[in-house]
C-alpha cells in the first residue's frame, strides 16, 4: 500500500482535555511544521452520520498515528497499532488490558508528553529518512494486535480475571428475593443500528469446544523490574536521541 509521508492524524474531539488542547499546538501552521497534522473531530455530528468521517481503515493510509489519551482511557490504541503504521505513542497513564506487554521502538514509537511537538518532528524526520524502520515497527504492532487480541483470547482474559476477582470475595453473593433473569437477547432489545449489529456478533451462541487457555506462573518480583528498567531504558535512549538531533539541528541553522 503507498502511504502518505510525514502526517501524523488525530481522531479525537480536542476540546475535552488539556493533553489534547496541548497536542493541537503541534498542527502545521504559517510560522511551523512540526509535521504533524492533527483534525479535531465532532463525535457527535459524525454519530449522526454514521462515522463516514472517521473509518478508521481510510486513516490507515497514513505512515504515522498518533494515540493521544483524553480525559480517561481512549479505545483507539488497539486501531492504531492494527494499522501498519508507526504509532506515535504519547506517554499514557491510564493502562490497557494488554498495554504492558508492548514495547518502545518494537510495537511503537514514545512521545513526550511534556514536549510533544518537538518529540514528533524528529521521529518523523527520522522515519522519512529509514523508511524500511517505520514500516517494521508497524509490521510488527498490527501483528502483535492481530495475534494477540483475537477475541478468543480477550474471553480467555475475562474469564481468569474475574475468576481471579472472585477468590478475593469475602462474602457470599446471593441472589435478591425478587430478582428476574434476563436473556441476553433482552440487552440487545432496546439497541438499535450498528450497536445491536455488533451486541448479537458477539453474543455467545453455544458453549466453546475447548478449555481457556492456561495462565502463565507469577513473575518474579525482579524479573517484572528488570522488565520495566528495560522499557525505561529505550525511552531514556530515545529521549536522548531526541536531543542530540535538536543539537544538530541548531548547528546547521
Amino acid at each position: 500500500m503507498e502511504r502518505e509521508g510525514a502526517l501524523c492524524l488525530l481522531e479525537r474531539e480536542s476540546s475535552c482535555c488539556y493533553n489534547q488542547k496541548d497536542l493541537m499546538k503541534c498542527n502545521v501552521s504559517k510560522e511551523q511544521d512540526w509535521n504533524a497534522r492533527l483534525y479535531a473531530q465532532n463525535w457527535l455530528s459524525e454519530m449522526r452520520k454514521g462515522f463516514k468521517g472517521s473509518n478508521l481503515v481510510d486513516q490507515c493510509i497514513h505512515r504515522y498515528k498518533i494515540y493521544i489519551e483524553g480525559n480517561a482511557w481512549s479505545v483507539s490504541a488497539k486501531y492504531i497499532l492494527a494499522c501498519d503504521s508507526l504509532t506515535l505513542l504519547v506517554k499514557a497513564r491510564y493502562y490497557d488490558f494488554f498495554t504492558r506487554s508492548l514495547v518502545p521502538l518494537q510495537h511503537y514509537w514514545p512521545i513526550k508528553d511534556d514536549d510533544k511537538c518537538r518529540s514528533i518532528k524528529s521521529v518523523v524526520d527520522w522515519g522519512n529518512a529509514h523508511e524500511k524502520e517505520v514500516q517494521e515497527i508497524g509490521k510488527v504492532a498490527s501483528d502483535f494486535i492481530l495475534e494477540n487480541l483475537k477475541m478468543e483470547y480477550v474471553y480467555d482474559y475475562m474469564f481468569h480475571l474475574l475468576n481471579e476477582y472472585a477468590k478475593l470475595l469475602r462474602y457470599k453473593p446471593t441472589k435478591p428475593k425478587d430478582a428476574i433473569e434476563l436473556c441476553s437477547e433482552f440487552v440487545a432489545c432496546s439497541a438499535a443500528g450498528l450497536e445491536k449489529k455488533y451486541m448479537m456478533d458477539s453474543m455467545v451462541k453455544s458453549s466453546s469446544e475447548r478449555r481457556p487457555c492456561a495462565m502463565f506462573p507469577p513473575s518474579s518480583f525482579q524479573d517484572v523490574q528488570d522488565y520495566i528498567m528495560k522499557k525505561s531504558d529505550i525511552i531514556k535512549q530515545v529521549e536522548a536521541w531526541e536531543e542530540q538531533y535538536r543539537q544538530n539541528q541548531t548547528t546547521q541553522h
